[in-house]
């Protein structure tokens, strides 16, 4: 007999409880463990109740849900999904919520929430799922003993100057991909000597603060991308959220050049990985390409895995010992698409040996 989920949920609003008691209700291999208005009642049922998961809303009275992932944390650690607003106040809250503990998040609906459950019942209910196995670690301080301090950008190495051998890193991510991007981006020296596009399932109020966020923590420098952005080594790039990501190289071109597509129409995710990586594959010699596919749900990136790797190019999937979730780099690795398979904090190493070969 399947043991179910217990999920506890933490809302200040009545109105948003209901909305996830009717989701989590409506997978018969989960179920509410109980509801708490605050961050207080949250520490207090988190060891009363012992769930499985919980769901964080983050703005509370008494105790909002930023203090209350560290007590959790520190008294009985549970694998917390922050319930966030689209909004960059909302964007930047949860990324601190994301370092304090948390694994990953969930979109909190604009609206009339009643109008919004069918869309988002099966990610939440799949988030929910996907993180009940995840192997907690207690939370790192923000900035690590050890770890070299990222330069200024006024103090980062020039970027060099686009050429037509250069090689491109690609990386797509998903669900519990900040963490995981933290754990391996900021470990790059700022002379990297090929452009980074990163690929992350996010909302497109999201990708700019966690660009910003990347840029202040890495020795790269980090931006959002933008139509028609020149590919340069030594500059990471996030995918704006809420279009597909393109590599495009026209004839006569030294470097190639991000641009921003709605099509296909039918992608599951915006940025889609697949999408990005094909494009890449289509004007790039794969022998320049080196393609890693990181934690997150389902088989986004796999095939176009696969793609890479037959044309020579290097690939690279997080193990399942380091990954949050194991679908889209475990799908890579039954499909034949990966090279190497890794746990998160040997892929820098990893990275860096590509470029050097």
């Amino acid at each position: 007999m399947t043991t179910k989920t217990r999920v506890l949920i933490v809302d200040d609003s009545a109105l948003m409880r209901r909305y996830l008691r009717e989701i989590i209700e409506g997978d018969q291999n989960l179920e509410v463990a109980g509801t708490a208005r605050d961050g207080l009642e949250a520490v207090e049922m988190n060891l009363a109740l012992q769930p499985d998961v919980i769901t964080m809303d983050i703005n509370m009275p008494r105790l909002d849900g930023l203090t209350a992932i560290q007590y959790i944390m520190a008294q009985r650690p549970c694998p917390v999904l922050v319930v966030s607003s689209l909004t960059q106040k909302g964007a930047l809250a949860t990324f601190e919520a994301l370092e304090l503990g948390a694994v990953d998040y969930l979109p909190k609906p604009d609206g009339t929430v009643s109008l919004n459950i069918k869309g988002m019942a099966e990610e939440i209910r799949g988030k929910i799922r996907a993180v009940r196995r995840v192997r907690l670690e207690l939370p790192k301080p923000a900035k690590p003993a050890g770890r070299a301090r990222p330069a200024e950008p006024s103090k980062r190495r020039s970027p060099k100057i686009p050429g037509k051998s250069e090689k491109l890193v690609l990386i797509g991510v998903s669900t519990g991909g900040p963490r995981t991007l933290m754990e391996i981006l900021p470990l790059l020296p700022a002379d990297f000597g090929a452009p980074l596009v990163v690929v992350q399932h996010m909302p497109e109020s999201f990708t700019r603060p966690f660009a910003e966020r990347l840029n202040r923590e890495c020795h790269l420098e980090f931006k959002e991308s933008t139509e028609g952005m020149l590919l340069v080594p030594g500059v990471g790039v996030v995918a704006r959220g809420g279009v597909h990501l393109k590599v495009d190289r026209r004839p006569g071109e030294a470097a190639c050049r991000l641009r921003h597509s709605h099509r296909p129409a039918d992608a599951l995710y915006k940025p889609s990985v697949d999408v990005a990586f094909r494009s890449a594959l289509a004007c790039l010699d794969a022998k320049n390409m080196i393609a890693v596919l990181l934690t997150g749900m389902g088989d986004d990136g796999a095939d176009a895995m696969v793609d890479i790797r037959r044309a020579g190019g290097v690939t690279i999937a997080e193990a399942e010992e380091t990954a949050v979730v194991w679908g889209m780099p475990g799908e890579a690795v039954k499909r034949g698409g990966a090279a190497l398979i890794l746990p998160h904090h040997d892929i820098a190493g990893a990275l860096m040996n590509a470029l050097a070969n």
